[in-house]
């Protein structure tokens, strides 16, 4: 009888104990970080330049079962700190959540990448150059690929960026934001955005269409970008890009677990910017680029790459040309 006693109280004990423990590691925080270090050589000038491109370091976590948070902060963005991601996120189901906060906007695969996702030492003009990163507001998403071969986004955001809050906007001055991405088929991924933004007194709306393809070792992506202006004021931006990488394995190195060689080109039309008061300000120029290069991945347990790029512009008759450049960019994500 005793022996019994003793088990029973044995068992509860372990499983509470256990119980603690998993309620334990579902609310510990975990950080996370990303540093890009780069060197440069403009090879019009012969001048050099260092760079710290990202100190990246993030906070998140859970509240509850169901709500769950996350902070994040760029000690470094080409030498300034910048304030990123701020927001708390309601998940009842796995099918769906609902976020609030400072976030990433839900506008164009490459936009939507982080830094150390991306196959290129520097982004595209669609993702650096045309797109909005983040704003303040709210974002629904459905996603469940398991049972439904496409998800859908959309936000509502107050329109003026992350460090502009205080401004009261009315409704028609608010941005909204759509994008739907649909997999036919496991290798094939279409994606559709929408962005429709008013920061100064102008009304810009923003479209993209994405194509991407994975086959083995193989990435092949386009996307393609369109922005018009209120009252046809100005000739529509246009945008794109497209790109190839391959992986290689090397599965004989001790240091290195791939490479991956790429070639992309991207273009975009000229681009008007406005400031907070609706004055036109010095545009994006027109220009075109073809950057060749590879990224040799380096052995885990964290994400290191080095990425090792060349950058061929391309401007307009009587338009200087002063950015071809050598890019050597070291990557870590914990």
């Amino acid at each position: 009888m005793k022996k019994v006693i003793k088990l029973t109280a044995f068992a509860v004990f372990f499983i509470f104990s256990s119980a603690q423990l998993k309620a334990q590691t579902i609310y510990e925080p975990q950080i996370d970080g990303t540093i890009r270090a780069k060197y440069e050589y403009n090879t019009n000038d012969a001048e050099h330049r260092f760079q710290v491109r990202n100190a990246r370091f993030s906070l998140r976590g859970n509240f509850s079962p169901i709500v769950s948070y996350k902070a994040e902060i760029d000690l470094s963005d080409e030498g300034v700190t910048k304030m990123l991601d701020a927001y708390l996120r309601l998940q009842p189901s796995k099918w769906w959540h609902f976020t609030i906060g400072q976030q990433k906007i839900p506008f164009s695969t490459d936009n939507l990448r982080s830094p150390h996702q991306l196959y290129f030492a520097n982004r595209s003009f669609i993702g650096k150059q045309l797109t909005g990163l983040r704003d303040v507001g709210a974002t629904f998403e459905f996603e469940n690929f398991t049972e439904f071969p496409l998800s859908f986004q959309a936000g509502i955001y107050n329109g003026t960026g992350l460090y502009n809050q205080k401004p009261w906007r009315k409704t028609d001055e608010l941005s909204y934001v759509l994008r739907s991405v649909i997999r036919p088929v496991k290798s094939l991924e279409l994606s559709v955005d929408v962005n429709s933004i008013s920061p100064a007194a102008l009304r810009m709306n923003l479209y993209s269409g994405g194509i991407m393809y994975v086959i083995k070792n193989l990435h092949l992506e386009s996307e393609y970008f369109y922005k018009t202006y209120e009252n046809n004021l100005y000739t529509p931006t246009q945008g794109f890009f497209g790109f190839a990488a391959y992986n290689i394995a090397t599965p004989k190195s001790k240091n290195i677990t791939k490479i991956t060689p790429g070639i992309r080109y991207d273009m975009m039309t000229e681009n008007k910017k406005f400031d907070s008061a609706g004055t036109l300000i010095a545009p994006d120029i027109a220009r075109s680029r073809i950057t060749g290069g590879i990224t040799i991945s380096l052995a885990k347990p964290f994400l290191n790459d080095i990425r090792l790029n060349y950058e061929q512009y391309f401007y307009g008759v009587g338009i200087p040309n002063s950015d071809n450049k050598f890019v050597a960019e070291f990557v870590v994500r914990f």
